[in-house]
């Protein structure tokens, strides 16, 4: 505190007479000597503005230096490829893969079971010199071993398995982990179950809730249904949640909402073979824009479900930021449940 200059209270004079009657001079209530000699709340006295500017500059020199910032290469492909890679309608398929090469170094691009359960990207990599471990949602028709083909976006029994022991790789090797969020979901039916998704899915999601280092969120397209917590939601407490403005976030997409709360009455009608009502008709159209209004990224955002949008150009740079503050926090572990 700066000597004659300084003050510190919980009220000044002119509140501690109105709530009191006491008359007391400032310098007495809480000035920079009294705190220093009598209160003990103040740590340093300086005698002017100069003096005090000096030690603070004193006491930053006194701190440990900071994690030497590690230099990678540049990514393998040209960041401004990334306003090209993602269709004009978000549910037709793009290359997931162009995307993450616009975002990682050029060297040390490992994918992990490139030939297993392909609608899910597992790599370890570097991100300007810092080695990360990726996971990534890939779009679009895939076709896995023997032959059988995937829808992208969705998780499989095999691509839970793949990610849950990706994750424990990643929490062994202390690697940090971002999630390229464009999940609708896990797979549901006869074979889906009888592929075990209930058990498979469980793991996933817990070797991910287990997992201590540092998670980031960049959704880039969809992020919905149980697939978004497996993919490290926010109910998972990720470091940072960042997302595109392509981004769409919610329970589940327009046309599904529809099925789930009109689909017994459309399929009453079809099967007496009579047109949907007016009634009816309206009903759907209103939850089909409630929902695309729900689902806008900015409707997440204004309510504080994701840290920030960013624009795509800027990605590697704001990952490599968050990075680097996560790398602050010396000590891994979750957070107690009364620091949340």
């Amino acid at each position: 505190m700066v000597d004659k200059t300084s003050f510190m209270g919980l009220g000044g004079a002119n509140l501690v007479k109105g709530a009191t009657g006491q008359t007391v001079d400032p310098e007495a209530l809480g000035g920079a000597r009294m705190h220093m000699q009598v209160s003990g709340v103040a740590h340093r006295l300086a005698k002017d503005d100069a003096e005090c500017l000096s030690l603070i500059r004193q006491q930053f020199r006194q701190m440990a230096a900071p994690t030497a910032q590690p230099h990678g290469m540049p990514a393998t492909r040209p960041i401004d490829v990334l306003y090209e890679s993602l269709p004009d309608d978000h549910r037709l398929s793009y290359d997931m893969q162009r995307i993450v090469e616009c975002l990682v170094d050029t060297d040390d691009f490992l994918e992990f079971q490139p030939e297993h359960a392909p609608e899910i990207l597992c790599t370890t990599a570097r991100l300007h010199g810092r080695a990360i471990g990726l996971l990534a949602n890939r779009r679009g028709f895939l076709k896995a071993q023997g032959g059988a083909q995937r829808v992208g976006g969705i998780v499989y029994a095999e691509s839970a398995r793949k990610s849950a022991y990706f994750f424990e790789n990643c929490e062994r090797q202390g690697l940090p982990i971002p999630y390229l969020q464009d999940v609708s979901g896990f797979m549901v039916g006869v074979e889906a179950d009888q592929a075990g998704i209930i058990r498979a899915g469980a793991d996933m999601v817990e070797a991910m809730a287990c997992a201590t280092v540092p998670k980031i969120i960049l959704t880039v397209n969809h992020a919905s249904g149980a697939g978004y917590y497996a993919m490290a939601g926010q109910g998972f407490d990720p470091n940072f949640t960042f997302a595109w403005p392509t981004a769409r976030i919610g329970v589940m997409e327009g046309d599904a909402a529809v099925q789930a709360v009109h689909g017994p009455e459309i399929d009453k009608y079809k099967k007496e073979g009579k047109p949907l009502p007016d009634e009816l008709k309206q009903k759907i159209a209103r939850t089909r824009a409630d929902y695309e209004r729900w689902l806008d990224v900015h409707y997440a955002a204004a309510r504080g479900h994701l840290d920030a949008i960013i624009d795509p150009l800027k990605t590697r740079g704001v990952l490599d930021i968050a990075f680097d503050l996560c790398a602050a926090q010396l000590q891994r572990g979750h957070l107690a449940l009364e620091t949340l």
